[in-house]
């Protein structure tokens, strides 16, 4: 049997094909590219607009045919509205015409689960660093738990705002890598912990307002808040008692913040873990290989239940295929 994960939280339509063993056969990707901010109409039709060639290139790439496909999962949010109900949309049609079972996935649940099937960890502590999602989320009684989370904007969409103001095209992240590597200079900016939980909009209303050099301002916004964002992981390794750190969403990719991340565990005893880079960010493998699981663990998603949930909380999710 074949699975097709489709992906459609935010800009990126994403369509992966994976085999039960979670060989992963094909993971495409087609992103809305704004000259600003993401505009989750336009996004939706984009998606709309790509989900037919790209799922026919999909299965071309995977070197399948159509009535191979034995399971359809598609993220159920959290997500943008017309995003997520546009690929919703797609999965029901895809799942009704070939009759085969549909299963609805949480987004961040599946960051875990392809970590989990693509590195050596086994029972980690996420660090979800993500344009819309901040969160700190760990396995327990039968549940993922958000042991600590952004109280107001993801980090991702904190780095594309200061991005936006300052004429740095969309996605900011990269951009400011690059610039922040250019500098050593240590600005005092807010350092928002507050227990288990981050801010940012203050960090990001005193960089905007910053007179200093921008590879100075970009420097230093990296250094605070993925500091902040080690503080937190670490203190969900301490409560949790686990050893392994997990990097999921498109935010872990950046290299500094992977440096922070593996000092801390190393100093700890622990180990950090991370996807292949194109598995970090969002991607239809990752939804494919949650929903198989889900499933072979007796999950099915009935078509008229299988309405989108756009504030789709990780903790909601009862965790049966595992113990």
């Amino acid at each position: 049997m074949y699975i097709v994960g489709l992906e459609g939280t935010a800009h990126t339509l994403g369509i992966g094909i994976l085999d039960e063993k979670g060989t992963i056969l094909a993971n495409l990707m087609k992103t809305y590219k704004p000259k600003e901010g993401i505009h989750p109409r336009e996004a939706a039709n984009h998606h709309a607009k790509e989900f037919v060639p790209t799922l026919e290139e999909a299965i071309s790439k995977a070197g399948i045919v159509r009535s191979d496909i034995g399971l359809v999962a598609f993220s159920q949010g959290p997500g943008l509205g017309p995003c997520l109900r546009t690929v919703a949309t797609a999965a029901r049609a895809l799942a009704l015409s070939l009759n085969v079972p549909l299963v609805g996935v949480n987004h961040c649940i599946a960051h875990i689960e392809v970590g989990r099937l693509t590195t050596d960890c086994d029972d980690p502590v996420l660090l979800y660093a993500s344009g819309g999602n901040t969160q700190i989320i760990a396995f327990t009684r039968g549940k993922y738990r958000v042991f600590g989370e952004t109280l107001d904007i993801g980090i991702g969409n904190m780095l594309d705002k200061f991005g936006r103001e300052n004429g740095i095209p969309f996605p900011a992240g990269p951009v400011i890598e690059k610039k922040a590597k250019k500098s050593n200079s240590l600005i005092d900016l807010p350092y928002s912990v507050k227990g288990m939980d981050v801010s940012f909009s203050g960090i990001l209303t005193a960089a905007l307002n910053s007179k200093a050099p921008m590879n100075d301002l970009c420097f230093s916004l990296q250094e605070t808040t993925f500091a902040m964002l080690t503080e937190v992981t670490e203190r969900a390794l301490a409560h949790t008692g686990k050893k392994e750190v997990l990097l999921g969403g498109g935010v872990v990719r950046n290299k500094r913040l992977r440096e922070m991340v593996e000092v801390m565990t190393e100093e700890r005893g622990a180990k950090a873990y991370a996807p292949p880079g194109p598995l970090c960010v969002d991607n239809g493998a990752m939804i494919g290989w949650t929903g198989f699981v889900m499933h072979k663990a007796g999950s099915e998603t009935p078509v008229e239940k299988s309405g989108v949930i756009q504030n789709y909380r990780t903790d909601e999710v009862d965790i049966t295929w595992r113990k």
